[in-house]
């Protein structure tokens, strides 16, 4: 398995080999599903909040006497059968909605989404990516030369979410160089996961032999 390895000018300036343990693997729909939503979930911030009938104001005092009115006995208007009262089970900020999610499933099913970019041709190699000042220019500039090269135009649409640049380090220059482009996001390859994968429609990866070596090393495969 190999793969052509561009330079910011658009041009070849070589190729890569690629492991089959990581980009060659088919695709897995039902453990990619399982996840990319236990991902989701985790992110999901648990804003509901219902008062209990320990937190509601009032009540201090019994309503009424016991026994001899003829109504019913209560003890507290904090009751929740009471108009203003406590809420029965309701929901609590401290509810977690994410699902434990093994190593192991995450390793595969961030190779898995490798593989699925690397067959639908969305997977571009860039041998380095260097700016040296922040200018939005120059980062359109290797766009423009990547999306020529790579036979991508929708690399250059400026709705959606085109491409993720993943980087073996990421730098002040490169970062603000790319905040602008909104259709395009910036991480280090240490970082990569399916979710982050599937959301954009390319993957580019600078400096393959770093990045692919650190794509290994996240399930401690043998090449």
């Amino acid at each position: 398995m190999e793969s052509e390895v561009y330079n910011q000018k658009g041009e070849t300036v070589g190729r890569v080999t690629l492991p089959a343990a990581v980009f060659g693997l088919p695709w897995n729909p039902d453990l990619v599903h399982q996840v990319t939503v236990g991902m989701q979930e985790g992110k999901r911030l648990s804003l509901a909040q219902a008062r209990g009938r320990g937190e509601v104001s009032g009540g201090g005092k019994k309503p009424w006497r016991q026994k001899g009115t003829g109504r019913a006995r209560h003890g507290s208007i904090r009751s929740p059968l009471w108009r203003g009262g406590g809420v029965t089970h309701g929901p609590i900020t401290e509810r977690i909605y994410g699902q434990k999610i093994n190593k192991k499933m995450r390793t595969k099913a961030l190779y898995a989404a490798l593989s699925a970019k690397y067959r639908d041709d969305e997977l571009i190699f860039l041998d380095r990516l260097e700016i040296s000042q922040p200018k939005t220019k120059d980062a359109m500039a290797v766009l423009t030369n990547l999306a020529a090269a790579a036979q991508a135009p929708s690399l250059l649409y400026r709705r959606g979410r085109r491409a993720l640049i993943a980087a073996p380090r990421s730098s002040d220059s490169l970062v603000k160089s790319f905040r602008n482009l909104k259709p395009i996001a910036l991480d280090e390859v240490r970082n990569l996961n399916p979710l982050e994968i599937l959301t954009y429609q390319y993957l580019v990866l600078t400096e393959p032999e770093t990045s692919i070596a650190t794509l290994v090393s996240r399930g401690a495969v043998k090449k």
